[in-house]
């Protein structure tokens, strides 16, 4: 089993940040989520767990106001928070995306941090915690996959929105790219910052969540910290993938 990042305990004691309550969304017939809820705490790394196909990036579009839902509701800090509202307080990186091919990456990211009022320095300390620097002189269109994926990080990180939505955060990256995505993950929720990212490898997602959100199908399967959903599952040492696939 692999060996969890370090969290913190306060976590456990953090009132909710974002409430999201009885989520629908049909596709004529199909219920591409069957009423959704769960609670997104104060400076977490909450993972949405689940394979390809469960729901994870529908579920997304849906919390960042992207994609219309057909019933339910999602709060800020106990008040509604309508559609309109949502880039405010959110952030959503969507899997895959590479906007700006033909853009230099230093002026994708300085184009970043004037929309945002973000100084040099600041950008500078992303682009080195990133590890961009090698790349700043590039087109956008002549990245590696593993550097597209950090430059659409470093702009995620650039935004000053509270809750930073990930789909996929770490493909593309191999081995030693995804332990150095993830304890930069750490740091930015041990600064305040509060992360929702959805993963479909769930050695990956054990290693860097706080917590969990088990979908299938479109529906919540199980939420909790590991200890809470072994219980559930009734496999008190099992790894996440065990329970998962217990409890699904």
């Amino acid at each position: 089993m692999t060996s969890a990042l370090p969290r913190s305990p306060a976590l456990e004691r953090a009132p909710p940040l974002m409430q999201v309550a009885a989520l629908i969304k049909r596709y004529g017939d199909q219920h591409a989520l069957s009423s959704v809820s769960f609670e997104v705490r104060t400076g977490e790394v909450l993972g949405l767990i689940g394979p390809n196909g469960a729901g994870k990036t529908t579920l997304l579009e849906a919390v960042a106001g992207v994609l219309p839902v057909d019933a339910g509701d999602v709060r800020w800090c106990g008040a509604p928070l309508p559609v309109g509202r949502r880039r405010d307080v959110v952030f959503y990186l969507p899997d895959g995306l590479r906007p700006w091919d033909d853009q230099y990456v230093v002026r994708v990211l300085d184009f970043f941090a004037l929309v945002y009022g973000r100084t040099g320095g600041q950008v500078a300390q992303t682009v080195e915690v990133v590890g961009l620097a090698p790349v700043l002189g590039k087109r956008v269109a002549a990245l590696s996959k593993g550097y597209g994926g950090r430059l659409m990080l470093a702009l995620a990180l650039i935004t000053p929105q509270r809750l930073l939505l990930m789909d996929e955060p770490f493909d593309g990256f191999d081995l030693r790219q995804t332990r150095e995505v993830m304890a930069l993950l750490r740091g930015v929720a041990a600064n305040g910052r509060t992360l929702v990212l959805a993963i479909h490898q769930l050695a990956d997602a054990e290693r860097v969540c706080d917590r969990f959100v088990l979908l299938a199908s479109g529906a919540v399967r199980g939420a909790g910290t590991l200890e809470e959903l072994r219980a559930k599952a009734n496999l008190p040492s099992a790894a996440l993938e065990d329970v998962f696939l217990a409890l699904t």
